[in-house]
């Protein structure tokens, strides 16, 4: 069985727009995954990148065209201009991380929810009772939003040190275990024939 270790930021559209075929990927292939929510600050500063605040006009239009075109082909409704973006994504990533520690429920779930949340529903994920919601949407204890907050800071710090070492540098970011990396939502059919070729 393969294994995949998905790097992401909760506040990334390319994330969302690919989370449930990535899913729908790991599970028809029979792959493990563990998520590994990162600092996506930190990241693009260790790593040569740019936050979007940071970045040229010229880059930034390109993203929004980049985003209609995307959510049109995958008839996927994104609000592009959502009111709370960009937010704090930390305390939604501590919340993954205790959900992953507790398996009770489904982590991709919650992943889509809190990403859903941002991008079609205008809740802002850094708020306790959205957060609490998504949780129970999944099938966790909403308690995990407050019970899992040192276990979420040191794995969230390790997990954007992992990245780094892994050589991931952006948003979505799945990594095989042989070795195999493949950056954005746009790269998960050549992801699929990848684990397909493992057999």
């Amino acid at each position: 069985m393969s294994h995949i270790d998905y790097y992401f930021t909760v506040l990334s559209p390319w994330a969302f727009l690919g989370g449930k075929r990535f899913a729908k990927i790991a599970e028809t292939r029979g792959g493990s995954v563990t998520f590994k929510p990162v600092d996506i600050g930190q990241l693009f500063t260790r790593t040569g990148g740019q936050l979007p605040k940071d970045r040229h006009p010229s880059r930034m239009e390109y993203r929004m065209q980049e985003l209609k075109r995307w959510s049109k082909a995958l008839d996927m409704p994104i609000n592009v201009n959502p009111a709370h973006w960009p937010t704090n994504g930390a305390p939604a990533s501590y919340a993954i991380i205790a959900a992953q520690s507790a398996g009770t429920g489904d982590v991709g779930a919650l992943v889509d929810a809190l990403m859903r949340s941002i991008w079609m529903d205008e809740k802002d994920i850094a708020e306790d009772a959205v957060i609490k919601a998504c949780l129970s949407e999944a099938g966790f204890d909403p308690s995990l939003a407050d019970s899992g907050l040192l276990l979420g800071a040191e794995a969230y710090a390790k997990y954007t040190d992992d990245a780094v070492n892994a050589g991931v540098f952006g948003s979505p970011f799945y990594v095989c275990d042989d070795g195999e990396k493949f950056w954005g939502q746009d790269r998960l059919d050549m992801l699929d024939a990848h684990l397909a070729a493992q057999g």
